[in-house]
C-alpha cells in the first residue's frame, strides 16, 4: 500500500471518529428529550391527548346541522366503512355554513385532528374542555359538505396539518397505549 493510501485512510479514520464523539455529545446534552409534555403546565389546566389515533380507536357522533334528510346516516355509514367508531347519528338544531365543525375534549385532540383530515382541512375546530371525561367527537356536517376525502387525499391531508397541538389553555400529555 502506498503512503498516499495510508495517509487517505487515518485522515478519513480520524474524521470517522470525531463525528462520533460530536454525535455522542449532543446526544448526551440534549434537552429536547421531554418537549411537549405537560412539565411547566399549570396544575388547573387540562392535559390534552395529543396522541394522533387510529381509525379504529376514534369514538365520533355524527350531526346534520343541513336541511339535507339522512345526511348524517349517509356520513356515519362512510365513516363505519372506513373503521370509525360512530356511536350516533342525529339532527343538530342550529345550521351551520360551514363544512362541518369537530367538537371534542382534551382526550379528543388526536382523534379531531385524524378527522380533521377527512374533510381536508375544512373543518372548524372547537375546543371545549368542559368534555374532560370524553373522547367522543362531535362530527356536524355543514351546507358546505360535500363528501368525505379518499384515503390517499386523507393521507396528504395529514402530511399538511403536522403532528397534533394542544388547543390554548390545555397542556400537551400523549397517551401511551
Amino acid at each position: 500500500m502506498s503512503f498516499a493510501r495510508v495517509r487517505a485512510l487515518v485522515v478519513v479514520g480520524m474524521l470517522a471518529v470525531v463525528a462520533l464523539v460530536f454525535v455522542i455529545v449532543a446526544m448526551v446534552r440534549d434537552t429536547q428529550s421531554n418537549a411537549g409534555l405537560a412539565e411547566d403546565c399549570p396544575a388547573d389546566w387540562p392535559r390534552a391527548d395529543v396522541t394522533l389515533r387510529e381509525r379504529k380507536d376514534v369514538k365520533i357522533k355524527v350531526l346534520n346541522g343541513t336541511d339535507r334528510p339522512g345526511l348524517a346516516a349517509s356520513v356515519g355509514d362512510d365513516f363505519r366503512n372506513r373503521d370509525f367508531q360512530v356511536k350516533a347519528e342525529a339532527t343538530e338544531k342550529k345550521q351551520i355554513d360551514d363544512v362541518a365543525v369537530l367538537r371534542y375534549g382534551p382526550k379528543g385532540v388526536g382523534s379531531a385532528h385524524l378527522l380533521r383530515a377527512y374533510f381536508l382541512g375544512n373543518a372548524k375546530l372547537e375546543y371545549d374542555p368542559k368534555y374532560n371525561d370524553e373522547d367522543i367527537v362531535r362530527v356536524v356536517l355543514g351546507n358546505s359538505f360535500q363528501q368525505l376525502a379518499t384515503t390517499t387525499e386523507v393521507n396528504q391531508s395529514l402530511g399538511d396539518l403536522g403532528a397534533p397541538v394542544a388547543p390554548p389553555g390545555s397542556c400537551p400529555m400523549p397517551v401511551d397505549n
